[in-house]
C-alpha cells in the first residue's frame, strides 16, 4: 500500500513540475496576433474553431498594453477599428493574469500556458481558450516554399 502511496506522489509531482511556468521574460511572447482554436467550457466539452472572422491582437510593452479585435484580410493585412481593451499583467505567485479595462467594464483572465507558438487562457467563468499565433494568411493552397522557386 505504501510503495503505491509513493508512485502516485511521484507521478503527481513530476506532472505538476512539467507544467510551464510563464515568467517575466515570456510575456514579449505574447505580442502579435492570436487565433482561437478551441474552447473548453467548464463541463468539459469542446468547441473547435477551423475559421475565425476575428483574431486577437496584443501589443504589451512593461507588462501594460492592449488587445483589440482584429478581422484578417486576403492580401495578409488586417483590419481592425478603434476599439481596443487596456490590459495590465500581473503576476501573483505562481499565477499570471491580465486585468483587461475598458471605459464600460473590468474583468481579469488567468493565463495559463504561453509558447512562440500557442497560448491558453481561462476567464472567470472557467471556460479556457486555446490560441494559437496567427501567420501570414494563404488562401492559394501553395506553400511559401513553392512560390518562391515560381
Amino acid at each position: 500500500m505504501m510503495k503505491n502511496s509513493l508512485k502516485i506522489l511521484f507521478v503527481c509531482l513530476f506532472l505538476v513540475s512539467c507544467q510551464q511556468k510563464i515568467t517575466p521574460e515570456d510575456i514579449q511572447k505574447l505580442n502579435g496576433y492570436w487565433e482561437i482554436e478551441k474552447v473548453t467550457f467548464d463541463k468539459g466539452e469542446d468547441k473547435e474553431y477551423k475559421m475565425n472572422e476575428n483574431f486577437d491582437y496584443f501589443k504589451i510593452i512593461n507588462n501594460e498594453g492592449i488587445r483589440r479585435k482584429v478581422r484578417p484580410q486576403f492580401n495578409g493585412t488586417f483590419l481592425f477599428n478603434e476599439d481596443y481593451e487596456n490590459v495590465k499583467v500581473r503576476f501573483d505567485k505562481d499565477h499570471v493574469y491580465l486585468d483587461y479595462s475598458t471605459p464600460y467594464a473590468k474583468w481579469t483572465e488567468e493565463l495559463l500556458k504561453l509558447t512562440d507558438e500557442s497560448m491558453l487562457i481561462k476567464n472567470d467563468q472557467n471556460k479556457e481558450y486555446e490560441y494559437k499565433k496567427a501567420g501570414p494568411i494563404n488562401l492559394s493552397g501553395e506553400d511559401e516554399a513553392a512560390q518562391k522557386t515560381k
